[in-house]
């Protein structure tokens, strides 16, 4: 899972209330128990300290609530009386939530978004190509490819033999420019577009060709699938289950990639680095002190995050930076912090990892993965 979407919840300083609401209507009395979802969450927000301004800039969001389409589930996050996000679900969570808090309470929300990840969608055809970017809330159309299409000489009739190489050769080249500019375009539009993998669909001979055409490190993130059309009005049911499931396989491949990586860099047990028993001697830190002390200095690349983790509600000290993380409150006042305030380690990472533009990515439950449930894979070693 990409952070950079929460990067407005770290703009401004708390409190903050954070908000994980089901939002199905799969019953004859929906509405009714919307309704106490609603007020339960009101409920929860006065009885944690919420300012009534916050609170009912989040219970006016909730009532808007679509009688038709809703997801399974929102998170609200929202402080000095605005809703600064408001983020579909892809899980029902298990329960209405609402917390008060210092920090954003974001830890869940890995867990909820799903982790299929950003996808640039190339619909190929002869004249150009469709650009559709999908992520966790929504499919857009972000470009458009235009080709160079073979005219011919306008009549139906196939060439006499003698023109046929000719007219077979004019086609192959304006089919080849053709995808020369769609791969042009997706290597322009790849490094802007916060995809993690591109799908290329539509005319087979073509998208080969343009898939060919591909920088080396694009071709090494790209999948072909069947079933998919430029045309208006087109069917995409099969595509979607197609892209789906190239979206899960790349969500494994890289969990078990991350986790390689972690294991190799945690090194034998009782080894640990230069920096003392709460380093690693590789490219990994494991438990609270060795991952604050990553945040700090920007180092984590993949945070590593264990369903019910053990170590995630643990006490950790924060300033208003980012990467003012301290496990001490010594150690943050050292640091410059003239009020530290308690905070989860689980939030305060995430919000480290965010501004580092670095990827969370959550740890089956019966997964070996780092102890007491927190974890990384860093930029380098320390």
């Amino acid at each position: 899972m990409e952070l950079a979407f929460l990067k407005p919840l770290f703009d401004r300083l708390g409190p903050w209330a954070s908000v994980y609401i089901d939002t199905t209507r799969a019953t004859e009395d929906a509405l009714k128990q919307q309704k106490l979802r609603e007020r339960s969450v009101a409920a929860q927000l006065i009885d944690a300290g919420a300012d009534p301004y916050t609170c009912r800039a989040v219970t006016e969001r909730l009532a808007h609530e679509p009688v038709s389409g809703a997801p399974p589930g929102r998170a609200v996050f929202a402080a000095g009386a605005e809703v600064v996000l408001d983020i579909p679900l892809a899980v029902t969570p298990v329960r209405t939530e609402a917390t008060w808090s210092l920090l954003p309470h974001i830890a869940p929300l890995p867990g909820l978004i799903g982790e299929e990840p950003t996808c640039l969608v190339a619909y190929i055809d002869h004249t150009g190509a469709d650009l559709e970017l999908r992520d966790a809330q929504r499919s857009r159309t972000v470009a458009t490819a235009h080709g160079k299409e073979w005219q011919g000489r306008g009549h139906r009739s196939v060439p006499e033999d003698r023109y046929e190489w000719h007219y077979r050769n004019k086609v192959e080249n304006s089919w080849n420019e053709t995808a020369d500019i769609i791969a042009g375009e997706l290597a322009r539009q790849w490094p802007e577009s916060g995809a993690q993998l591109l799908v290329l669909t539509g005319d087979p001979r073509e998208r080969r060709a343009v898939h060919n055409r591909l920088p080396e490190p694009l071709r090494a993130v790209t999948v072909e699938v069947g079933n998919g059309s430029r045309s208006a009005g087109a069917s995409r049911s099969v595509l979607d289950q197609q892209i789906a499931q190239a979206r899960a396989q790349y969500a494994q491949a890289r969990l078990e990639e991350a986790l390689g990586r972690f294991r190799t860099g945690r090194g034998r047990p009782g080894e640990h680095g230069v920096r003392g028993v709460d380093s690693h001697p590789g490219e990994a830190a494991e438990g609270v002190p060795a991952l604050v002390d990553a945040a700090r200095s920007h180092q984590v690349d993949t945070l590593l995050l264990v369903q019910d983790a053990p170590d995630a509600g643990r006490d950790v000290w924060i300033g208003p930076g980012v990467d003012q993380v301290a496990v001490q409150r010594g150690e943050a006042r050292a640091m410059g912090v003239t009020k530290p305030e308690r905070a989860r380690a689980d939030d305060a990472l995430l919000r480290s990892a965010a501004a580092g533009d670095a990827e969370v990515l959550l740890v089956p439950a019966g997964t070996p993965g780092p102890a007491g449930g927190l974890g990384a894979v860093l930029r380098w070693n320390a």
